[in-house]
């Protein structure tokens, strides 16, 4: 039976609530917002299900071989423009959906939540398109994904390098009709804090847009997008929070799943550090970092028509950190806590969601990033 006794070993993937028989184990939210497995003792028959389907008490090898880095972009300027990067997940998903395939991705829902859900039309693909600051709800995901494959369909399914190995657990074998699609995850913050911030940063007008990576001032440069509100994101609150971890799930900063262990076959994150690696390919409208782990990986990519170039894995690293390595916690991570949870959220997120120490500073980096741009040109 599930037993949560430190909630630095579990990371929400859901995959015990869904594989067990039972339906005796729910997902519900701590004080801090994340969710965690609750088992209806009286209901378990003990079948220990929830145990092998669980990452942290299966924890699975590395992919064999070594991964191949590629720095890509999707030619269709207007999907490239809607995309955090450059575009390839995209590709990928219409190429699935092409073959009479579903893909699984994250959306917001009515209420600006974040979940997982699927799609097996073009159209459907633009809800997915864009990085969602916030840990998705998987729900029945791992179930539907199931019951696909079963009866023959292509599956791709995409999400954060944990979900993926979840995911892996539940199915118990491999599928050649299912592509894994993880994303290089520097954490994910809680739906919690997320909920707090959206009145404020509104204005308590009714939302039509939120859009973490809109590239409005650039793609290194992004600005968060919500409703008609817009600032960059060194000067938003919950960025701030994002950025400096303090809104991150506990097991984020131990995260067992990088590096090629969540098994996935292909890995998407933004190039940055572009600009030094393969400067011809930067025109600040993003760049996707494509790091292909398993060869039915490539054999999908080899299907996608895009702008591509292989670069050396080590030199992507290089300023792309999260692919191997977890975040840092803060010092003060159980102050934040303790000050949103006592009370203050608003506060707590103003506080503690500055990244910089005043407004002149932020204005100096700012001036110093156009100067720079101006003498590139």
């Amino acid at each position: 039976m599930i037993d949560i006794q430190d909630n630095t070993c579990c990371c929400g993937c859901g995959a015990c609530s869904q594989r067990c028989p039972q339906s005796c184990i729910t997902m519900q939210e701590d004080d801090n917002g994340f969710l965690y497995p609750h088992v209806d003792v009286e209901a378990c028959v003990g079948c220990g299900l929830c145990e092998q389907v669980c990452p942290y008490l299966n924890e699975e090898d590395k992919r064999s071989g070594a991964a191949t880095a590629i720095a890509a972009c999707n030619p269709d300027e207007q999907v490239r423009t809607g995309s955090s990067s450059g575009g390839v997940f995209t590709l990928l998903a219409q190429e699935v959906i092409a073959q009479g395939g579903v893909v699984f991705g994250a959306r917001f829902d009515d209420q600006w939540n974040v979940l997982h859900d699927c799609t097996d039309s073009g159209d459907g693909l633009m809800a997915f398109r864009g990085s969602k600051y916030v840990q998705s709800a998987i729900g029945d995901s791992y179930c539907r994904v199931e019951g696909l494959l079963k009866q023959g369909r292509k599956v791709l399914f995409s999400g954060t390098p944990c979900q993926i190995a979840g995911l892996r657990l539940f199915l118990g074998k491999e599928y050649d009709d299912l592509l894994l699609v993880d994303v290089a995850c520097h954490g994910v913050p809680s739906p919690k804090v997320w909920r707090e911030y959206l009145p404020s940063a509104s204005g308590g007008s009714p939302l039509t847009a939120v859009n973490f990576r809109s590239k409005t001032t650039g793609w290194k440069n992004y600005s968060v997008l919500i409703g008609d509100k817009s600032r960059l994101h060194d000067d938003d609150r919950f960025m701030g929070c994002f950025l400096k971890n303090y809104s991150l799930r506990p097991s984020c900063f131990n995260c067992r799943f990088k590096a090629g262990h969540s098994g996935a076959d292909i890995t998407l994150a933004d190039f940055w550090g572009i600009q030094t690696v393969a400067p011809h390919l930067d025109d600040d409208k993003g760049t996707s970092l494509v790091i292909v782990h398993t060869e039915k990986g490539q054999h999908h990519l080899d299907r996608c028509r895009m702008n591509q170039e292989t670069v050396d894995y080590s030199q992507a690293l290089r300023a792309n950190p999260s692919l191997e390595h977890s975040a840092t916690c803060p010092n003060d991570y159980d102050a934040f806590w303790q000050l949103f949870n006592g009370g203050n959220p608003s506060q707590a997120i103003r506080k503690y969601g500055r990244l910089y120490d005043s407004g002149f500073m932020m204005r100096v980096k700012r001036m110093l990033a156009a100067l720079l741009k101006g003498l590139r040109r």
